[in-house]
């Protein structure tokens, strides 16, 4: 029979497709996005495409109508079930199946869910995920056929491969977790009995309607339950995870928020050791402290665009052994397989800890000291933000400016930094600024505010406090 379909305009984004299930996400919609992504990965000549699903509410019957769109192709679906994100990506590695999809609203509020795609082993993204929705609403799809699904646990496999790389000896270390009742509890309970010390582990039960808090480890208030555990334990250092744990958050002994770049830097300096004179990537977004301190370590620092799949590709692209953002996506290719896990990242930061001589929080202080705004994020027209980002860079080059246009326009002055980018996924402009004095950071706002008016748009809302970092 034939098969046409029409998306929420909302749907297809940069990375994946997300909705509001019931409203701009319902199960024909599932079904529709694994009869086309099922199509693709036919006429490119593969058959198996792995499928899993985090603990959300809607992710049961939305994984079911993917599979059955997916069968519809032709595809035999391996069906890993319920467990993070990057358990799906190491299954679709480890069984080299053609593509990949996991049933996940990653960070997203609980009546929210999506999809995350992979074919063969890259990020499936951009307008791969446009061209679903042409497919879809053109009915260019492969004749219907009857393909087949099959259940199988990698769960076993993935923790047997998450500890093989420990490499912190038998310290007992004293650790909380904070799942925030993501899709990673089952894996997370049975890795850390796998672990040296004591392992204290927060909200690890899997509730898509997020009763304890939002599981979003880069804004602090998240992490206030593990930061008053860790007070509370003596604890070495804290993780947290997302919903499906593809990003990782961490604090120190004291407490301490590590902010991805600083996370960065602390795995950085120990990967570099195996590794001299590695390209290490982080995102646009990144503070300069990352990049110097990089280089300090004898590794090339690379300023990339932000955005996960842009990441994957510019890593396989230059031999990355490690790359992040700082949303918190930790991508290791030294010893791993370079998809974004914060259970190995996790990992690999434990065993960084046991072999270090003092705390988490000396080497975050000993890292020089300067002021951030929060990441700002105001309203901008989707075709708009693009048309404001080169007024802004034509301006800054006539004026003779220092500039990175590798994501947006990120200028260089004596008192720091200050970046303005068009957001992948929304309506939005993204701006944030770095200085090394209070001074400075004056001078850098007011350098923001002045291109921004001149482009007709108001000045952000500065009033979140500056973070020292």
């Amino acid at each position: 029979m034939s098969f046409t379909h029409q998306f929420d305009a909302t749907m297809l984004r940069e990375y994946d497709i997300r909705g509001i299930v019931g409203k701009t996400l319902n199960p024909s919609d599932a079904f529709a996005i694994g009869r086309c992504f099922g199509s693709i990965v036919m006429r490119a000549g593969g058959r198996r495409v792995a499928v899993g699903l985090d603990g959300r509410v809607s992710s049961p019957m939305l994984e079911a109508a993917l599979v059955d769109g997916l069968k519809a192709s032709g595809i035999d679906a391996i069906r890993i079930g319920r467990g993070p994100t990057p358990m799906l990506y190491y299954a679709a590695t480890t069984h080299q199946t053609d593509g990949a999809v996991m049933v996940t609203g990653s960070h997203n509020p609980p009546d929210y869910n999506g999809f995350k795609m992979m074919l063969g082993r890259k990020p499936f993204f951009g307008p791969q995920i446009q061209q679903i929705g042409k497919m879809a609403a053109s009915g260019d799809v492969v004749p219907e056929a009857a393909g087949s699904d099959k259940t199988i646990d990698v769960s076993q496999d993935y923790i047997d491969r998450l500890v093989q790389d420990w490499d912190g000896g038998t310290r007992a270390l004293n650790v909380v977790w904070d799942n925030g009742n993501g899709a990673a509890g089952e894996v997370l309970e049975r890795l850390v009995t796998r672990l040296p010390g004591k392992h204290t582990l927060l909200f690890s039960a899997i509730d898509g309607g997020f009763p304890n808090h939002h599981p979003d480890p880069t804004v602090p208030k998240n992490l206030e339950a593990l930061i008053a555990e860790v007070a509370k334990q003596g604890a070495d250092l804290g993780i947290a995870f997302d919903g499906d744990a593809d990003r990782i958050g961490a604090v120190t002994n004291k407490g301490e928020m590590l902010f991805g770049d600083q996370l960065l830097v602390v795995l950085a300096r120990d990967v570099l050791k195996s590794h001299p004179g590695a390209t290490i990537i982080a995102d646009v977004k990144a503070s300069q402290v990352l990049f110097d301190e990089v280089a300090k370590a004898g590794g090339n620092p690379l300023m990339w665009k932000t955005g996960h799949s842009l990441i994957k590709a510019k890593m396989a692209e230059t031999g990355s052994p490690l790359a992040g953002e700082m949303s918190g996506h930790i991508f290791f290719a030294d010893k791993w397989y370079g998809f974004d896990d914060a259970l190995y990242a996790g990992v690999r930061l434990l065993g960084i800890v046991a072999r270090m001589g003092h705390t988490l929080s000396d080497v975050r202080n000993a890292l020089p000291h300067v002021i951030n705004t929060p990441e700002l994020r105001f309203d901008c027209d989707d075709l708009r933000k693009f048309e404001v980002i080169a007024e802004v860079a034509a301006r800054l080059a006539t004026e003779g400016a220092h500039v990175s246009a590798t994501d947006g326009v990120r200028v260089l002055t004596d008192d720091g930094w200050w970046l303005l980018r068009a957001s992948n996924t929304q309506a939005v402009l993204v701006a944030r600024c770095e200085a090394s004095s209070e001074a400075g950071m004056e001078r850098l706002k007011a350098d923001l505010v002045r291109q921004l008016e001149a482009s007709g748009l108001a000045a952000p809302d500065f009033s979140g406090e500056n973070a020292g970092h």
